[in-house]
């Protein structure tokens, strides 16, 4: 051995709950004693901050105060760039676009080697956030995508070449899971009457998500006299006219809306199977706890839906925008309880198998020494 432990830092924007900051925390756990680990951040905010301190990271903090078009991004590129030479600091990975404005410059100007994750689409960016982002990840040394569709958008629309990307799955803590299914649920569910129940569990922040084509295929079902009730996990300002929706579609009295729940994973097992109806996608951790609670899960083939779930295997595939077909596979599950559960136990194994924790980090682990120049672990 006797190499010098790797200098590495994780830069994300905050650590709220989201799939990014809980595959950053993830990293953090799992990465093994050899790496000299430190963590910065735009905003030291988020109830993941507890758990990144109880690790032992105080993350260093380089705030945009609200804005990119500002002296201030100038000034914390110059202030993270001395930072990192102070701590000599051989490679950054940085998690999402705002974070890589400060951190990528940054990295170039310490002479540190620099990953970018592309974790999404881009779907929420405007054209002038997506040339900038595109910017800062043709100037990394490598790029990380969560999914092949993005590895496809980074070649055929970024021009990035091949040998630059890496495709990570997100991972899942299966062991975690289970334990926090087992703790059962938080507070109460409504009563489903005995009808089978599908669970969607997304934000109802952007209309990305398409909640209102689940709306349409219930009440489709429910034109034919089939009952399926629904639970919809999230919040945001869309909501208000989704509850207007099921009452208009008359399916309001199948319909529960349960805000942001802390016991998704007892949620998942109180369901039939789940749904994701998105237009775009990157990797999704609501489809792959689904499948881990063994659900088969219907989703649209967007984004990294179709690296997750094989249609027939793992669940169902669906075109986006297409309630009809979202009615359809809903209507194969419930008339084939056997063939769903046949596809909900090849979910978790899949799960088990491909997107185990343990995988994720030793992937990052190995391309971490590769592109810092260092012999493998």
């Amino acid at each position: 051995m006797g190499h010098e432990p790797l200098r590495l830092v994780e830069f994300t924007r905050s650590f709220h709950i989201g799939g990014t900051e809980v595959q950053v925390l993830e990293l953090l756990r799992g990465l093994p004693s050899s790496y000299r680990l430190q963590v910065s951040v735009l905003e030291d905010q988020g109830p993941l901050m507890d758990s990144v301190w109880k690790l032992g990271h105080a993350p260093e903090v380089f705030s945009l105060n609200g804005s990119l078009l500002q002296p201030n991004t100038l000034f914390q590129i110059h202030r993270m760039s001395r930072w990192l030479k102070a701590n000599r600091v051989q490679l950054v990975h940085v998690h999402d676009f705002y974070s890589s404005i400060v951190a990528v410059p940054a990295a170039k100007l310490a002479g540190a080697k620099v990953i970018v994750g592309r974790l999404d689409l881009s779907h929420w960016q405007g054209k002038a956030r997506r040339l900038l982002h595109a910017r800062m990840t043709r100037m990394a040394d490598h790029v990380v995508a969560n999914a092949e569709a993005i590895r496809q958008l980074l070649i055929h629309e970024e021009g990035l070449p091949e040998a630059r990307i890496s495709v990570i799955h997100n991972g899942l803590d299966l062991q975690r899971f289970d334990a926090r299914a087992a703790e059962g649920l938080k507070d109460a569910i409504p009563d489903t009457g005995g009808a089978p129940t599908v669970i969607h569990v997304a934000n109802m922040n952007h209309p990305v998500k398409r909640q209102e084509d689940l709306l349409l295929a219930l009440a489709m079902l429910r034109h034919e006299g089939a009952r399926l009730n629904a639970w919809l996990v999230g919040d945001g300002p869309r909501r208000p006219a989704l509850e207007k929706m099921a009452h208009e579609l008359g399916v309001a009295d199948g319909v529960r809306f349960l805000g942001h729940r802390a016991d998704v994973p007892a949620l998942y097992g109180q369901a039939t199977f789940g749904v994701l109806c998105s237009t775009a996608e990157g990797m999704s951790n609501a489809v792959m706890e689904g499948m881990a609670a063994g659900l088969p899960m219907v989703v649209t083939r967007v984004g990294g839906n179709p690296d997750l779930i094989t249609d027939g295997e793992r669940g169902l595939v669906v075109e986006p925008e297409r309630p009809a077909q979202l009615a359809q596979a809903f209507r194969r599950l419930l008339t084939n309880p056997q063939e769903a559960r046949k596809m909900g136990k090849a979910a978790r194994g899949f799960v088990a198998r491909e997107l185990s924790l343990e995988k994720m980090v030793r992937r990052h682990d190995t391309l971490y020494r590769q592109v810092a120049g260092l012999p493998p672990g």
